[in-house]
């Protein structure tokens, strides 16, 4: 079923072009169905990029969603023209009085700072308050993922002795969960940060459950509130290209990167990735949007009396 999108997204063309269903405002505004609505807070520096993959993966689900992209208003963009974020992104002033069905956190490349130094953390704060409130489940990605731990349940994030960035195995912690419906006991997920939630702190909370771990990259996906909050520690999103943008970006910085692992064919930066979690993540966006969104949401977000519930 179809993405809803502004009829002049840039993304929009690529997503068409991958046969990707995307529909339009105006033949969406003319289908007698109800969309889900869902928000997305892009805090990752190249917004387009960004949009692109999360677009791609809420794409496989057989629901019409609705989404509305969300901008910081402390903190200006300088990777992303301001044209485009403010053509696109609605000011979280302006859709503090909605609700919607669902809501995305993306990643940040703030993850060594502290939390209370990054210059939108209050505002982030605000939000992420607002959407115990006016949101049916939130998904929280990568730094997202820390802000929201932290935020919620008051575990901190600690320094990694190297930067962890590859694709990495993982096993199903507890299959009964439908979140991970369909998942293979092992499947593979990109990494890339330079911080990560301790498992044992998690482990020794009950409100958390832990979903999926890896011996390398420990915790990949939790939970808490029955799904009305989960965290995803890496990038599903990812495309198979990500990673390599990313090394090269920083050995032309002069950072001396690791080679990502488990990422080219024989370690070989001029070999082409392997794409190895495209479907994982597919799955995992699909079982989110269908159990924890469009299972639990009511039909009626503002509670019209004696408005049906979804079944």
């Amino acid at each position: 079923m179809p993405i809803r999108v502004q009829n002049d997204l840039p993304v929009k063309e690529i997503l068409e072009q991958e046969n990707i269903f995307v529909m339009d405002e105006y033949r969406a505004a003319h289908q007698d169905i109800r969309p889900l609505s869902i928000g997305l807070l892009n805090l990752m520096p190249l917004k387009e990029d960004t949009e692109l993959q999360i677009l791609r993966s809420l794409s496989n689900t057989p629901i019409q969603v609705d989404v509305t992209f969300v901008r910081m208003t402390s903190h200006v963009s300088k990777n992303t023209s301001t044209s485009h974020i403010y053509k696109f992104y609605e000011p979280f002033e302006s859709i503090c009085d909605k609700k919607f069905d669902g809501f995305i956190i993306t990643g940040a490349p703030v993850e060594q700072m502290p939390f209370e130094e990054v210059d939108y953390w209050e505002e982030l704060k605000k939000i992420m308050e607002w959407t115990k409130t006016n949101v049916t489940s939130t998904l929280h990605l990568c730094w997202g993922a820390q802000a929201g731990i932290y935020y919620h349940y008051g575990i901190d994030k600690a320094d990694l002795p190297k930067k962890l960035s590859g694709v990495y195995r993982h096993r199903v912690r507890n299959r009964r969960i439908p979140l991970v419906r369909g998942f293979d006991d092992v499947f593979m997920a990109p990494h890339s940060r330079h911080t990560e939630v301790p498992q044992e702190l998690l482990e020794a909370d009950e409100r958390i459950t832990i979903l999926a771990d890896s011996r390398q990259a420990g915790v990949f996906l939790c939970m808490a509130q029955e799904g009305r909050q989960i965290f995803v520690m890496g990038h599903p999103e990812y495309d198979r290209m990500t990673l390599d943008a990313e090394y090269k970006r920083d050995i032309g910085r002069g950072l001396n990167p690791q080679i990502p692992e488990n990422y080219y064919p024989d370690d070989d930066p001029e070999n082409k990735p392997v794409l190895t979690w495209r479907s994982h993540a597919n799955n995992l966006y699909t079982n989110w949007v269908n159990y924890y969104v469009y299972q639990a949401t009511p039909y009626d977000l503002y509670g019209t009396p004696a408005s049906p519930q979804r079944g």
